[in-house]
């Protein structure tokens, strides 16, 4: 029997009808204070006028979203529950094996307020220790979750030196099945780079995939044309992080995403 808090927390996040466009903010945890970090308050506020449908979070920022948020605009909540060394740290560490750990609990996100958790699940590294240690704590949090009501997030990615491509259909077929095995309820990975390959993916996971974004390397439209070949590929949405907050106009970029999102056509260029 499916858990109605988990049934009923979800629809906060995956909209019916048309993709959802979530804000990922918890950049710092890893990275430090990127550009586009700064005055988290500011940002949280920009992302909530430009309708994100939920936004990712690291607990110490939770208190923002109320100080930025009028009650009846409150969008979902989403709490990053682990910190890794995979995706690169701040600190610089030097090479050598993949690290992660909890920062929070199921119940920590959910006693916040939160509709959802996150959590990574690394593939690729060639490290069987570490490895095993992933599936150990997506499944020990999956649990957990489970029993709060809580829907799990798990954004599965390839990273390691038998990674060449962490974008091919075959890395995102193998870490995207995994997560769901272990009870997740959505995932976040990335995009193939192409309709056709990640309308693969899509498919062939039985759960929702939401197409994260990556760094900013492109401009406004660059982006709308990248969600709307997600779109495309049938995934319930996009996960964008410095593509929504490096953005000089971020408000208006989330205005045009939630166009393309809802099936709208693509801004023609202007002659």
């Amino acid at each position: 029997m499916t858990h109605c808090g988990k049934a009923n927390r979800l629809r906060r996040i995956l909209k019916a009808g048309r993709g959802s466009l979530v804000v990922a903010f918890d950049h710092a945890l890893v990275l430090g204070p990127i550009p586009g970090t700064t005055h988290p308050g500011r940002q949280i506020a920009r992302f909530i006028e430009g309708r994100a449908d939920a936004l990712l979070l690291n607990l110490g920022m939770l208190d923002r979203v109320a100080k930025a948020a009028p009650q009846e605009s409150l969008p979902g909540l989403i709490v990053r529950l682990d910190w890794t060394t995979a995706l690169g740290t701040a600190s610089r560490i030097p090479g050598g094996p993949f690290r992660s750990c909890l920062v929070a609990s199921p119940e920590d996100a959910l006693r916040h307020g939160a509709d959802a958790a996150i959590a990574f699940l690394v593939v690729g590294s060639g490290d069987p220790d570490f490895e095993r240690s992933e599936i150990q704590r997506v499944a020990r949090v999956s649990r957990e979750c489970e029993q709060l009501g809580l829907p799990l997030i798990v954004e599965s990615v390839a990273r390691g030196p038998s990674v060449d491509n962490p974008r091919d259909p075959e890395w995102l077929l193998l870490h995207t099945r995994i997560a769901a095995e272990l009870g997740a309820d959505v995932i976040k990975t990335e995009y193939t780079g192409d309709p056709g390959s990640m309308r693969r993916v899509v498919e062939s996971c039985p759960i929702p995939i939401l197409v994260l974004g990556g760094s900013r390397t492109g401009s406004d439209a660059e982006i709308l044309n990248v969600v709307a070949g997600i779109t495309r590929a049938g995934a319930a949405g996009v996960f964008f992080g410095r593509n929504v907050f490096q953005a000089k106009d971020i408000s208006g970029l989330m205005e045009r995403i939630h166009a393309v999102l809802r099936g709208g056509q693509l801004e023609k260029k202007r002659r």
